[in-house]
């Protein structure tokens, strides 16, 4: 589970940095609980809400996969596909402005990581 180990460090320090965007703004706004109704603060608990909703199942996913088999090289590429969608997703879901094309393309690199390894998982237990 090397491989899977290496995409599991790059996304704990990008849920790291996702924690300390939404501990700035907490302390910009003087806000303990909730979002305060503040715009940028709410868009940032979303996308550390949404990081930990769909990273964790994805990468035991990825890594139940490469310890069934699957090659190195292919979990390098689903791994690289999930850490480029969640920043892309972060960046997306983050801005005032929703650039919808970076929420889009981190929501469906994600899922298409979350469906594969699932997938292979299931059949290699056949």
């Amino acid at each position: 589970m090397r491989t899977a180990a290496l995409y599991a460090g790059l996304l704990g320090l990008l849920l790291f940095a996702l924690t300390l965007s939404v501990s700035e703004a907490r302390h910009r706004t003087k806000t303990a609980i909730g979002d305060g109704g503040d715009e940028v603060l709410r868009r940032r608990i979303r996308a550390h809400g949404n990081f930990v909703e769909y990273v964790p199942l994805s990468l035991l996913l990825l890594a139940l996969s490469e310890s069934l088999g699957l090659g190195s090289l292919f979990v390098h590429m689903l791994g690289l596909v999930l850490l480029v969608s969640r920043i892309a997703h972060a960046y997306g879901i983050s801005q005032p402005r929703e650039p919808l094309a970076f929420r889009m393309l981190g929501t469906t690199g994600t899922l298409i990581v979350l469906i594969v390894t699932a997938l292979y998982c299931i059949w290699s237990f056949f």
